[in-house]
């Protein structure tokens, strides 16, 4: 997982050993959430919903495309986002990703949230000129412990609270997405948030923590954490401090040994967790943020704790752009291996995965825009 010391037998300096304990420190706390997930995932099957359709709302993306047009690709269709009235108006770009689903079962519907960008201006602009209802809103999602996926969320729920419904749950994965981010080496240390149980509880709103499996709505389920079980590796990102620091941070009593209370090491992303639909005689559509814990390992997630092999969809970022080339030609050769239907790449995905994708896949890529609208089903 770590490559320490490439040098074999040189001794380690300052900087080597540091390294070298905070991988340790990290290895060691991927495997303690390994050994929990082992003894709970195969107690945690679910019975996962049946939707007849699926519409995923682009509100969030890193790039948007004025010269967009409309295409279908293995049975799943994609629009362009609608054009503002005002033409001194435009959708807004930036690093980061929100979703807005709505699904129907019959003649029951469910909308669902799915993370919140990076910031509230950018998710108000593109929410209002989309025609995006808040209170059509059912369940909200938290899909990991990064910024640029819950930077809005404080100021969406300031802006709509009152007309959300009384009792939305926030699914937050795990108590590690609640733990402090750090962007930068060891000793250039730049914060990159946290999100904080107490701004929540001040809105009225207590999440659910998702570290097992759980359906959602009735219409959707999360994985619970994902295992790690495939080639994949957690590219280089930020680091995460395990512990508590004046009411802010994540309770690592609760998934880890106490020995790691304290530590700052490379982020593993130990609850991340993915979002997941099962379209009425297409199969799964796995929607993966950002796919630190990797994308094939969502997949497989998906697959064992709902019991469906049929992989109509993956969606969404999978962190490749920083990915070796060697690397990112295995993950997509594994990903082919899944037989998808289509494979929707977002956000952090990268150009360069976009690109492998399509000489691999060829027939199975869709690329979307800020403000799209993909329809699966009926």
């Amino acid at each position: 997982m770590f490559d320490l010391n490439k040098e074999g037998n040189r001794p380690m300096n300052t900087f080597d050993r540091r390294h070298f304990l905070m991988a340790g420190a990290s290895a060691s706390a991927l495997a303690a959430v390994g050994a929990l997930q082992a003894s709970s995932a195969s107690a945690s099957v679910l019975q996962a919903p049946t939707v007849d359709k699926l519409s995923i709302r682009v509100v969030v993306d890193s790039s948007y495309d004025l010269f967009f047009r409309p295409n279908k690709v293995g049975g799943v269709a994609i629009t362009p986002p609608p054009r503002a009235a005002d033409f001194r108006r435009g959708l807004h770009n930036e690093w980061g990703l929100s979703l807005w689903m709505e699904s129907m079962s019959a003649n029951e519907a469910r909308t669902i949230m799915l993370d919140y960008g990076y910031s509230q201006n950018v998710l108000f602009n593109n929410m209002e000129l989309l025609g995006i209802d808040p209170r059509k809103l059912d369940a909200m999602i938290v899909s990991h412990g990064h910024y640029d996926h819950f930077g809005g969320l404080m100021g969406f729920l300031d802006k709509y609270r009152s007309v959300l419904p009384s009792g939305v749950k926030l699914y937050a994965g795990g108590e590690d997405n609640f733990c402090r981010r750090y962007n930068g080496a060891p000793g250039q240390f730049s914060d990159f948030g946290a999100l904080d149980r107490r701004e929540l509880a001040a809105r009225n709103i207590t999440p659910v923590l998702a570290d097992k499996p759980a359906v959602v709505v009735n219409h959707a389920f999360t994985t619970g954490p994902i295992k790690r079980r495939s080639i994949e590796r957690v590219l280089p990102n930020t680091h995460v401090e395990f512990g508590v620091k004046n009411g802010v941070g994540c309770d690592v009593g609760q998934y880890l040994s106490a020995d790691m209370a304290g530590k700052t090491v490379p982020d593993e992303h130990l609850h991340e967790h993915a979002t997941c639909y099962n379209i009425k005689g297409k199969g799964l559509v796995v929607i993966s943020s950002c796919g630190h814990a990797g994308i094939v390992n969502s997949v497989r997630q998906a697959q064992e704790v709902s019991g469906v092999e049929k992989v109509h969809a993956i969606v969404g970022g999978f962190h490749l752009g920083p990915a070796p080339k060697d690397y990112l030609t295995q993950v997509v050769a594994e990903i082919k291996k899944l037989n998808p239907d289509v494979l929707i790449p977002m956000h952090c995905s990268g150009l360069n995965f976009v690109q492998e994708a399509r000489a691999q896949m060829p027939e199975n890529v869709l690329v979307t825009t800020t403000g799209s609208m993909i329809t699966f089903g009926a």
